[in-house]
């Protein structure tokens, strides 16, 4: 994570995709919670292709560890695949929520 001039912390937004045996087995539910224990804002969805998506904000490790918690998921989850890559970040939400 780095510093601005000002000394302020700065946000990082990451959008993944993950891929294998994840819808169906509380992985949207499990991810909300992690992020939140995490202090992250933003979202996570089911895609019609059977992948779930997450976009996660927030401090440079924290989004880190969310990112390794998703190449693991649930324990009922199988992870075969997680892409990752940079978003620019909002700053315009208050929670991590589930998106239909």
């Amino acid at each position: 994570m780095t510093d601005h001039p000002d000394g302020s912390r700065q946000l990082v937004r990451r959008r993944l995709r993950v891929r294998g045996r994840v819808q169906g087995v509380n992985f949207r539910a499990a991810t909300c919670d992690r992020a939140e224990s995490l202090g992250l804002v933003g979202w996570v969805r089911n895609r019609e292709d059977g992948s779930v998506e997450i976009e996660a904000e927030g401090p440079s490790p924290a989004v880190a560890e969310l990112v390794t918690w998703a190449e693991r998921g649930p324990p009922a989850a199988r992870v075969d695949d997680v892409s990752a890559e940079e978003a620019e970040p909002l700053e315009a939400e208050a929670a991590f929520r589930l998106r239909a």
